[in-house]
């Protein structure tokens, strides 16, 4: 039996991805920092990634055939669990945000982005730091394993909405434009790559038991802007154009993913046209 170790897992669709290795019959770890209790039938480690003598301390002896890191935003993390784990495959997942510096009128293939230089010497621990330079400790943090002994893949995920959404973004969208208010918007939106929770948390199982290397999108078929969400949302949108500031998922730039690869594998991803209608209602039943 695959012994698997996800890092993370007990939130929206990473623990999605945790309930369907089990179903699939994998020996499933999980460790996090326990702020949540992990899917029964697996074995929960409770520790802090970032520790690495807690995270040495909790996982002992134990290797395992294939990591799911969910939760890897720097590369001083990434090089933490390189020393750490003991595993013959390693998957991270990444984000469509390791794009951002890319401009472009083409769907954005993965060679667009192969390594980053590694500074870790930032102040990664910084939240305002971070949070400032997501898609850069991302892009880092994939150029760190790659350098590592372990066979290595990055799924860089698309903007992700529906089920148990926590970040509130299309709540944004759905509670203002439900209200008669204006929602805030580029002059010109361009549009971006998008995934349900649900199809996310399967590529994530998918991946984890394939054998594939490198960097892979993951974003459902259609492209959508701001413009196409406040169409589908209501029929009667109203738009504030700013230059800062503005609504999530609204882009100056065109921020579309290349999903060829991720089909090339033998994954088959829906349309957004499949479950955006879904996702909106999900937000307005919560």
């Amino acid at each position: 039996m695959k012994k698997v170790l996800v890092l993370g897992g007990s939130r929206y669709f990473g623990r999605g991805a945790v309930e369907r290795l089990r179903d699939a019959g994998l020996d499933v770890t999980v460790l996090n920092r326990g702020s949540a209790p992990a899917p029964s039938g697996v074995i929960h480690l409770i520790a802090d990634r970032d520790d690495e003598a807690g995270l040495k301390a909790a996982l002992g002896s134990r290797s395992f055939d294939v990591v799911l890191d969910q939760v890897c935003y720097t590369p001083l993390q990434a090089g933490i669990a390189r020393r750490v784990i003991r595993a013959d495959r390693y998957v991270m997942t990444s984000t469509i945000e390791v794009y951002d510096q890319i401009r472009t009128d083409a769907p954005m293939a993965e060679s667009l982005v192969s390594r980053s230089p590694v500074d870790a010497g930032l102040p990664w621990h910084d939240e305002n730091f971070l949070e400032a330079h997501y898609g850069e400790g991302k892009r880092q943090a994939e150029t760190v394993f790659a350098d590592g002994d372990a066979s290595f893949a990055s799924v860089r995920v698309a903007h992700v909405l529906g089920g148990d959404d926590f970040t509130g973004r299309l709540r944004h969208y759905v509670e203002r434009l439900d209200a008669g208010d204006a929602v805030e918007i580029h002059a010109e939106p361009r549009p971006s790559t998008f995934i349900h929770a649900r199809e996310i948390a399967d590529f994530l199982a998918w991946a984890t038991q394939a054998d594939f290397t490198g960097p892979v999108n993951a974003g459902s078929h259609g492209e959508l802007s701001a413009l196409d969400l406040t169409a589908a949302i209501s029929a009667e949108p109203r738009f504030e154009v700013v230059e800062r500031d503005t609504s999530p998922f609204s882009f100056d730039r065109y921020a579309v993913m290349d999903t060829s690869r991720a089909t090339g594998l033998g994954f088959s991803f829906s349309s957004t046209t499949d479950w955006l209608g879904e996702a909106i209602e999900d937000v307005r039943k919560a």
